[in-house]
Formats: structure tokens, sequence, C-alpha cells
């Protein structure tokens, strides 16, 4: 499986995602520190709302095979500039999350990372695993089988 490294504002549902998609049980954990697991690398939304601290992000990405900006439905604004996935080496891929919120507008969050330069956009409910699929099947190696 390639490595994804999760990008996204403080409550963009990384860690929940990262949960999802190990198979593990859903519970609340503040990421407080650059978590490397299996095939995912976990990171604080405080680095990605800090500009200082964006510059580590842009170091952990060398550590992945796939970059994934997550940015929630329910977000009112975009944290992602226009075009920004061009200043990054690696495939670019979008995760829309909280789908499934009543005040969500997934729609939206999907053009948002379309214009930030996502070709490829998911949308997923990690707690209903919802779309989960989706991205562990876009991480397989050429060659392995589909995961169902």
């Amino acid at each position: 499986m390639k490595k994804i490294i999760l990008m996204g504002r403080v409550g963009s549902g990384k860690t929940t995602l990262t949960q999802a998609l190990r198979g593990e049980n859903i519970h609340y954990h503040k990421t407080q520190y650059i978590r490397h697991t299996d095939i995912i690398i976990d990171t604080p939304g405080e680095y990605a709302e800090t500009h200082h601290l964006g510059r580590a992000l842009a170091l952990y990405t060398y550590e992945a095979d796939v970059v994934g900006l997550l940015l929630s439905a329910t977000e009112p604004y975009s944290l992602y500039p226009p075009c920004v996935t061009t200043s990054c080496n690696r495939e670019v891929i979008g995760i829309v999350t909280h789908i499934n919120e009543p005040d969500g507008n997934p729609q939206r969050a999907e053009n948002w990372l379309r214009l930030a330069g996502c070709k490829t956009v998911y949308h997923v409910d990690s707690v209903t695993g919802e779309g989960v699929r989706d991205i562990l099947n876009h991480l397989r190696e050429e060659g392995d089988p589909p995961i169902q």
C-alpha cells in the first residue's frame, strides 16, 4: 500500500479518518504531534493553520506517496489557496469529510479542493465508513487485489 499524509484544519477529521482507514473503533483522540502508522501519517491541524509549522508539513510529504488534503463539508471557508497542489511533488487528493452533517455542504468543499488543484476528490463519513474503501483502493499498489 502507498503511504498517505493527511493534512487539514483542527477538527477536519484527520484522526477519525486514520482510525477508519485502519479499521479501528472510532474514538476522539486529539493529535498532538505528527504520528506515523503503517500507511498513514496523521498531522495536527495546528500545523496546517500556522504558517511556520506548515513548513514541517512540506518536509513530511517526502515520507509519503500521496498527500491527502482534508476539508470538512461544514467549513465556512477553505484553508487552501488556489493551485496550492502545484507546490507539492507528490500526488495530492482531496478528501471531503463530515459529508452527512445537516449543516454541511459537500459540493462546496469539493469545489474548493478542486480549486486548490485536487484532481481526485473523495467524500467520506468516517463514522459510517462511507467512502473509506475508495481511499484504501486508491492507495493500493499496482497488482494488489481490490479491497472489498
